[in-house]
């Protein structure tokens, strides 16, 4: 029966792709690095599960397949850690193991250091071994095991360009459904407002038409939001617009989009910002009303008139922006977590996906900057954003 370690080592296992796959040629060049350094003529990557040894990439031999009990890795695997024997007949642990007797083949030399995961997971070897008796110098074991760390490095490498290819490919289905959804009412919004706004009623009534002609303008803006958005969405976030964008007239139309939660919840607003910069003004105002809203309504979620403070700060060859607020504030552990998808921070009772502080993160990223978040002065929560200035 399986258990739960070697469930967690098969899905790790798993999650890089390599049992089965076509040696990878990263691999395939630290294999023969390993030779090389240990002066011997074969080694081996080696992947352990509970029940086969998969060599993935080795030098000196065609990788194949074995038994899991067969394999001489198997056994120091089962206490992970850095072995050399210098006649693996001499040993207790091999002189009746098949690749020693002959009965595979004649092993003599051996030495191995474990593959373990950034998760503490043993995944396997890096085994190097010779039909001569033979020793490792300290500095050789010492390579060894550096070498099998960068095993882990390529493994994980291609692993994480899996997900993100995955992630990317989800986030464009993901933003094509959530274009086509807003779009739809979007567009019956314009066709209302365009009705209304011809309206003859609307000759004598001023203030009603100002409303009309700011909900028009809104209108635009999210419709343009909405395709930059599902454009950005399908690149990745790796080539935003590079154009002169004033953070403070951004600002002031955010505000503008943001009116009727503002003044549902008498929120306040100051802006001491005098920052430009080139980047995507689409993606920076996508931005700044992710992270004005969510300080509006998670303050406001406990009872407290929002105040909500933003500030720019010149630094060398860009700038540094806080949002402040005074509302409950993300604890130390959290601060983290909040930025991942659909994370809602721990708040089931505010309305929401969880999408807009990782869409921060991304916009953000995309433009070469950073983003956290520290405690504010007035004990809730201070979301900084340090950005580069670049045209390019």
């Amino acid at each position: 029966m399986s258990t739960v370690q070697d469930v967690t080592r098969r899905e790790m296992i798993a999650s890089y792709g390599v049992v089965g796959a076509p040696p990878e040629p990263d691999l395939e060049g630290l294999v023969q690095l390993a030779a090389t350094v240990c002066g011997v003529s074969t080694a081996v990557i080696n992947i352990i599960d509970d029940r086969f040894q998969h060599q993935i990439a080795a030098v000196g031999f065609t990788p194949a397949v074995c038994a899991r009990e067969d394999s001489m890795c198997a056994v120091v695997f089962q206490h992970p850690g850095h072995v050399v024997v210098p006649d693996a007949r001499e040993d207790d642990r091999f002189r009746d193991n098949p690749f020693v007797t002959g009965e595979i083949a004649d092993v003599r030399f051996y030495a191995s250091s474990p593959l373990i995961t950034p998760q503490g997971i043993p995944i396997g070897t890096l085994c190097v071994f010779d039909e001569e008796v033979g020793e490792l110098a300290p500095e050789d074991s010492r390579a060894l095991a550096l070498l099998a760390h960068q095993v882990v490095d390529v493994l994980e490498l291609r692993r994480l360009t899996h997900e993100l290819g995955q992630s990317n490919e989800q986030l464009e289905r993901f933003a094509g459904q959530i274009s086509h959804d807003l779009r739809n009412p979007l567009m019956a919004l314009a066709g209302f407002i365009e009705l209304a706004a011809d309206s003859p009623e609307l000759a004598g009534a001023p203030q009603a038409a100002r409303a009309l002609s700011r909900a028009e303008s809104a209108a635009e803006r999210m419709g343009a939001m909405i395709g930059d958005l599902y454009a950005y969405a399908r690149l990745g976030g790796s080539r935003p617009r590079r154009e002169p964008v004033g953070l403070g007239d951004l600002i002031a139309s955010v505000g503008d989009d943001l009116d009727t939660a503002l003044a549902e919840t008498g929120a306040r607003i100051e802006a001491h910002v005098d920052a430009s910069l080139h980047g995507d003004p689409t993606l920076l105002r996508a931005l700044l009303q992710n992270l004005i809203a969510n300080a509006v309504k998670f303050t406001a979620a406990t009872g407290i008139t929002p105040r909500v403070v933003i500030r720019s700060h010149r630094l060398t060859g860009g700038w540094r922006l806080t949002v402040d607020d005074n509302g409950p504030g993300v604890p130390a552990e959290r601060r983290e977590a909040v930025f991942e998808l659909m994370d809602r921070g721990g708040v089931d009772d505010v309305p929401g996906l969880g999408i807009g502080l990782s869409t921060c993160r991304r916009i953000v990223e995309a433009h070469g900057g950073r983003i956290g978040i520290d405690e504010a002065e007035t004990g809730g929560a201070s979301v900084w954003i340090v950005i580069p200035d670049t045209a390019e």
